[in-house]
């Protein structure tokens, strides 16, 4: 069969294309040609740099050739023996990393209804890491939300939050690029700390309450107690990006006097199998995020900010290592 041309990290701020031999499905598998794949410009950027805290859960992570990618869509073009519930010619959404041929277990495909659009299927997995530290959260009908950091999490947890019918939610970024991603629409409202208050902003936008809910999505340790200003007491603040570093914490202020809910939402948390307890997982919020996009509840084609060739990842990780400002769903094309 043809080439196989993967994405490796070779070493700290070094990426390339490797040729790599097709893989051959086993008999539970499916082989995939891949056709779009989105760049998660936090967890890959953070592994290529290398800048972690040693001895960190980073750093025992990161081992050099690394082969990055998880938010894969592509078509089935072989199935193993023993697959049933995949055929060929099906698209699906995997984690399959950035890779022409990806090779997975036919239990791990996500179907991609027809209504849904490649560009729209890419965001998938940032979908399900949103929704699972929605629902751990709580959060009803009615409810404010606060999102810190609007990258790709943060613009889906604004979506999400707003169609699970919080109002208003409060956006904040400090930069005005990823402020003006944010839907125009009523119940959304966005905010830069650098340039206002977001405390009084928060308190305009909600009757002069401050939020129910707080979701962490800079990854900056060094902001998070910056954020808990705008929570209101009892409220529920959800650490649903992956921190670099350690935040120094006064707990009596910050969790004891306030009687806050601190709340980890890692997508491994997820529940493995469906329970009557908790059916949410990740395929089940895969599939509930295609009918929303499925029905125009949720618009997402318009965070495609680049699309390109795979053949032009090597320069783009560079880019996006200099400047990921202005960057938000970046897409290599196969």
């Amino acid at each position: 069969m043809t080439s196989n041309p993967t994405a490796v990290f070779t070493d700290v701020e070094t990426s390339t294309i490797e040729d790599r031999s097709v893989p051959e499905p086993g008999p539970e598998q499916v082989l995939i040609r891949s056709d779009r794949t989105l760049v998660s410009t936090g967890t890959e950027l953070t592994i290529l740099s290398g800048d972690v805290p040693p001895g960190s859960d980073w750093d025992q992570h990161i081992e050099y050739p690394f082969t990055p990618g998880y938010n894969n869509i592509g078509t089935v073009v072989e199935v193993g023996d023993d697959v049933e519930s995949v055929t060929e010619g099906q698209r699906v959404a995997t984690y399959g990393s950035h890779a022409r041929y990806v090779c997975t277990g036919a239990g791990a495909c996500r179907p991609i209804p027809d209504g849904v659009s490649d560009d729209e299927a890419v965001f998938f997995t940032i979908a399900e890491i949103v929704s699972n530290g929605i629902r751990r959260s709580e959060l009803t009908w009615g409810e404010s939300a606060v999102v810190y950091g609007l990258g790709l999490l943060g613009q889906l947890a604004v979506r999400l939050c707003h169609a699970a019918g919080a109002r208003p939610v409060i956006g904040v970024d400090v930069a005005d690029s990823r402020l003006d991603y944010l839907p125009d629409e009523p119940g959304i409202v966005g905010v830069n700390p650098l340039e206002e208050d977001a405390e009084e902003i928060v308190r305009d936008a909600n009757g002069g309450r401050l939020a129910d809910a707080v979701f962490e999505l800079t990854g900056n340790p060094d902001v998070i107690t910056d954020e808990f200003d705008v929570l209101r007491d009892q409220g529920r603040f959800v650490v649903l990006s992956s921190p670099r570093g350690e935040t120094p914490m006064d707990f009596h202020d910050y969790c004891n006097l306030p009687s806050y809910t601190i709340i980890g939402a890692h997508n491994s948390s997820h529940p493995s199998v469906a329970t009557p307890d908790n059916p949410w997982t990740q395929h089940r919020h895969a599939e509930i995020y295609f009918d929303l996009v499925d029905d125009g509840t949720l618009e997402v084609e318009s965070l495609v900010s680049h699309t390109e060739s795979y053949k032009e990842a090597p320069r783009l990780y560079d880019e996006l290592l200099e400047d990921r400002s202005t960057a938000m769903g970046v897409v290599l094309e196969w």
